[in-house]
């Protein structure tokens, strides 16, 4: 058997990190078009947010949809960006005051890094039938993380909370 190399194994994941709540949601798409991607972040990204990615060619025009859109180029390895605004506040002296924004998509490259281990070293192999699952249930590990003040018993609660009203069936086989 042939082994196969590159991409082509591999499946397509969107993810929207929220920087002020650290809460993560995933999605597997069939391809990272901006037909593909567009929608979702329409619906899943507010309108003022600031926008964070690497220089992906699907995020230069729906960036612009954005409050302010920042990118960062890996292939120039640039993996942290500072970016300098003159705000309309004043100092006491009158002059304007210039706030720094970080630009990075380090913190989401943190979450597919958690993810990608716990695939290949947990689960092994999935086929994207169920990918969905996986990613909710990494998901659900990202968003109830100690580092975000969700101890074991608040953990546990929001499981049993995520299962309330749902059944588990299986199909009967004769």
């Amino acid at each position: 058997m042939k082994a196969r190399g590159g991409a082509a194994h591999k499946n397509t994941v969107l993810s929207l990190l929220d920087r002020e709540t650290g809460h993560v949601r995933s999605f597997h798409v069939a391809t990272a078009t901006v037909d593909e991607v567009a929608p979702i972040v329409r619906a899943n990204v507010s309108k003022e947010a600031h926008l964070m990615t690497d220089q992906a060619k699907i995020y230069q025009k729906l960036g612009t949809e954005f409050a302010d859109h920042g990118t960062v180029d890996h292939s120039n390895d640039q993996y942290v960006r500072y970016q300098n605004d003159v705000t309309d506040k004043k100092c006491a002296d009158g002059k304007p005051i210039v706030e720094t924004t970080v630009i990075t998509t380090n913190t989401i490259e943190s979450y597919f890094s958690v993810f990608k281990r716990g695939m290949t070293g947990v689960y092994q192999h999935c086929s994207s039938d169920h990918l969905h699952r996986y990613l909710a249930e990494f998901d659900f590990r990202y968003n109830n993380r100690a580092s975000l003040g969700v101890d074991d018993t608040a953990r546990a609660v929001n499981t049993l909370k995520a299962i309330e009203g749902k059944r588990l069936t299986y199909k009967q086989t004769n």
